[in-house]
């Protein structure tokens, strides 16, 4: 048997996904996890087709003020290269799928709208793509994942796979999200983007690669989103993905601090909790 190798409940020998990766895709991997292996990521790619939501109408007076607090941010090309100073040394998250906008009736047609030369020139850490499992585009969603990952792969790049519903919220269920969860990492993904359920546990068992759970639409107050991302982390998830639950919060810096006292800190919900109050009640961060 080869160094690094073990075998399965199976007898199948197989190698650690960590070995198996070159030095550059572990260390960009590494750059987004941080030492025990958790992320908040900064989502602020909403944009690419919300247009200018609310609270981010003006790109860098939200996040500038927010980077500080995050372990990394996704975003678009057009507000990194205009929005982002260069001189944030913040790892870098890169959506590269779109085409289409909250003004169409389906918002699952989309495709892969940025070359991989382009985000290796903005040195980013990762790349991400939405998969539209159980629409008229699947298979087109599914196939541009598989082209980027066999980019990512000539590179050294991480792939970021999010299991996205367009507008149908409903399909935000066990069964479902386990099987965009799989087969995103079957493909190839070395990252998953999904969204909190029910038995939450099972969607992290039944998938070999690290989740980061999405935070979704604002809900009606930070305690709900605290409280989602307390339960997804305690039941496996790697960390957050969030954005709205942050930076549409009245007070979004309290928000982000307490999102990380959760991931990073074991905080308990009440402790989030608190502290997101202390800071949004004039204690600084």
């Amino acid at each position: 048997m080869t160094p690094g190798a073990n075998r399965n409940c199976a007898g199948v020998v197989s190698v650690h996904k960590e070995e198996a990766m070159d030095w550059g895709m572990k260390n960009r991997m590494q750059r987004i996890f941080k030492e025990d292996g958790k992320t908040v990521m900064l989502a602020v790619d909403h944009g690419y087709f919300l247009g200018p939501v609310s609270r981010l109408e003006e790109p860098r007076k939200t996040i500038e003020p927010l980077i500080p607090y995050a372990d990394s941010l996704m975003l678009t090309r057009g507000v990194l290269r205009n929005c982002i100073d260069p001189k944030y040394n913040i790892p870098l998250v890169l959506r590269v799928s779109g085409g289409n906008s909250i003004m169409s009736k389906d918002l699952s047609n989309e495709g892969i709208t940025v070359s991989f030369e382009d985000a290796i020139r903005l040195n980013v850490a990762a790349v991400a793509l939405s998969i539209y499992i159980g629409t008229d585009h699947e298979h087109q969603t599914l196939i541009n994942l598989t082209k980027l990952i066999d980019e990512s792969q000539k590179y050294g790049i991480p792939v970021l796979a999010v299991t996205a519903v367009g507008k149908e919220l409903e399909k935000r269920d066990t069964r479902y999200l386990s099987l965009s969860c799989r087969i995103a990492a079957e493909l190839g993904a070395h990252i998953v983007k999904t969204y909190y359920c029910e038995d939450f546990e099972k969607v992290i068992k039944s998938c070999p690669v690290p989740i980061v759970i999405a935070g979704g639409p604002k809900l009606k107050n930070e305690l709900d989103a605290l409280k989602m991302a307390y339960e997804a982390v305690a039941q496996g998830a790697k960390g957050v993905d969030m954005g709205r639950n942050i930076w549409q919060s009245r007070w979004p810096v309290a928000m982000i601090s307490a999102i990380r006292s959760i991931v990073h800190e074991k905080a308990s919900l009440k402790k989030a909790n608190n502290l997101f109050n202390s800071l949004k009640n004039g204690a600084h961060p």
